[in-house]
């Protein structure tokens, strides 16, 4: 019954959410091709599920596209939340048939779990024999990762520029990471061309530079769409550890798995001649101040630990980690287990804080970390000086403080869904340590598994609910949980 009130009051512009999910489903069909192409090519029997999911894909957004005629092109903010919310959902169904019916099938929750986890950049698997999984399905699995980094409407955004004058922007706005959303050049489809041009030249670069090492090209492409994307899914059974050798792909890397971590707004002013952007930006220093410390930190609980075996167990090894922890790729290297616990609770902090807005990463962002911390001095200071009148200040401009309450309401929702999340966990019989971690890890979307805690290597162990539960957490962390939460408002649903 709500649902056709909102149909008769127009409170929601159906037909043309269903059109552009056509579209949308178009663009997934498109993408589906190369892990058939990928079968293919290694002669793999695991082509015919990706091509009949990728028809069925294709015929499904043109009878969408095709037969859906709206009668106005407006999009309002209801059609956005709603929007963005169905597509990373619906995506996630088409993305997760290969899985069903590929040579070593797995069932449908594991196959949800392993299609949003990837869409949303966790990384989180299911998968626990990984050498048995063909070519094309490592492909996929990178790919999907590729496509949600920096987001899948996005990425339509920027291919179909009419959707510029239908709702783009609320679009961009509930999908794009961070608490505020600056277009970097007049139009938004022009803004998602740009920034989508910027991931694909990194992504090129980066695979290029990966060959260049002791990888393969197969390899090299998924490593890269997991280090760009931050997303963190491998092609090998030991992840990262299998070029454990190897300090110059961990460089490589580190450097790029950084980069993902840095609002691509700020990428883009660099590239046009802007150099001194990045230091004027009081959120990028932030980032480089917090690897530093952490940096230290590692080092000094190594060396406490004993742990040190060379020196690159107090250089390149600790900074991977910390870079890949705080960007939310979730990459470990092989000495992470021997560094104890202390360096465990920093893992934990690094997960929370996550890094720049308008990144690939995720994370409450280091933006509304800043805001916290800056309002909360602003606090402490009116306790001696009540009348005073103290704002927060970001890069040296004042913020709204509408702005302020909107974070500080975030970062509740942020926590309070974390221990939701974990005690639902607990019911479905995950240990409680592990239970709460888990659900940390994935609204976070870091994809750290459980193994850390010592409950399993792999979310494999976990009973089919509790990984429903964790799939709806990657995908209220990814959209940023106002996206999903305002759907559960009654004002969402009445004029």
């Amino acid at each position: 019954m709500p649902f056709i009130k909102i149909v008769s009051r127009r409170l929601i512009n159906v037909r043309m959410l269903l059109r552009i999910m056509g579209w949308l489903l178009i663009v997934e069909a498109a993408f589906l091709t190369v892990p058939t192409l990928t079968c293919v090519a290694w002669g793999e029997s695991d082509w015919l599920p990706f091509l009949l999911t990728g028809l069925g894909t294709l015929a499904t957004g043109l009878l969408l596209a095709l037969r859906s005629r709206p009668t106005s092109d407006y999009m309002g903010k209801r059609d956005g939340y709603l929007l963005t919310s169905m597509v990373w959902i619906v995506f996630s169904l088409f993305g997760l048939m290969p899985f069903l019916f590929c040579s070593h099938p797995i069932s449908i929750s594991d196959a949800f779990f392993e299609a949003m986890s990837g869409f949303t950049t966790t990384g989180a698997s299911v998968v626990d024999t990984m050498t048995d999984l063909s070519h094309g399905v490592h492909i996929w699995r990178a790919m999907m990762q590729w496509i949600g980094g920096l987001g899948i409407i996005l990425f339509t955004l920027a291919i179909i520029p009419m959707l510029n004058h239908a709702g783009g922007i609320q679009m961009f706005n509930a999908e794009v990471t961070g608490i505020t959303h600056d277009k970097i050049r007049p139009r938004i489809s022009q803004t998602a061309k740009s920034l989508w041009l910027i991931y694909i030249a990194l992504t090129i670069v980066l695979i290029l530079l990966l060959w260049a090492g002791p990888m393969d090209f197969f390899d090299s492409v998924c490593h890269a769409f997991g280090a760009i994307s931050t997303g963190g899914y491998s092609s090998t059974p030991l992840g990262i550890s299998a070029w454990d050798h190897s300090d110059y792909i961990k460089i490589v890397l580190t450097v790029f798995m950084f980069l993902g971590g840095v609002n691509f707004g700020l990428i883009f002013k660099i590239l046009n001649g802007k150099f001194k952007a990045p230091w004027e930006n009081e959120v990028f220093r932030t980032y480089i101040y917090i690897i530093g410390m952490a940096l230290v930190l590692f080092v000094g609980a190594i060396v406490l630990k004993g742990a040190v075996t060379s020196w690159r167990s107090l250089t390149i090894d600790p900074l991977f980690q910390i870079v890949s922890t705080i960007t939310s790729t979730g990459y470990t290297v092989s000495s992470f287990d021997s560094w104890g616990t202390f360096v465990l609770s920093l893992t934990f902090v690094m997960m929370m804080f996550g890094a720049c807005a308008g990144s690939t990463s995720g994370g409450a962002k280091i933006d509304r970390i800043l805001y916290l911390f800056k309002n909360s001095g602003n606090e402490l200071y009116r306790c001696l000086y009540p009348r005073s009148i103290q704002s927060v200040k970001i890069s040296g401009k004042a913020v709204n403080p509408d702005l302020v309450t909107k974070v500080i309401a975030f970062l509740c929702m942020y926590m309070l869904l974390v221990v939701a999340g974990g005690i639902a966990l607990t019911a479905c019989g995950v240990p409680l340590i592990d239970a709460f971690f888990s659900a940390f890890s994935c609204i976070s979307n870091t994809g750290l598994c459980a193994g850390i805690t010592g409950f399993g290597n792999n979310y494999d162990i976990m009973p089919d609910v509790a990984k429903w539960i964790l799939s709806g957490l990657m995908l209220t962390g990814r959209l940023e949980i106002f996206t999903i939460l305002v759907l559960f408002t009654p004002s969402f649903w009445r004029r």
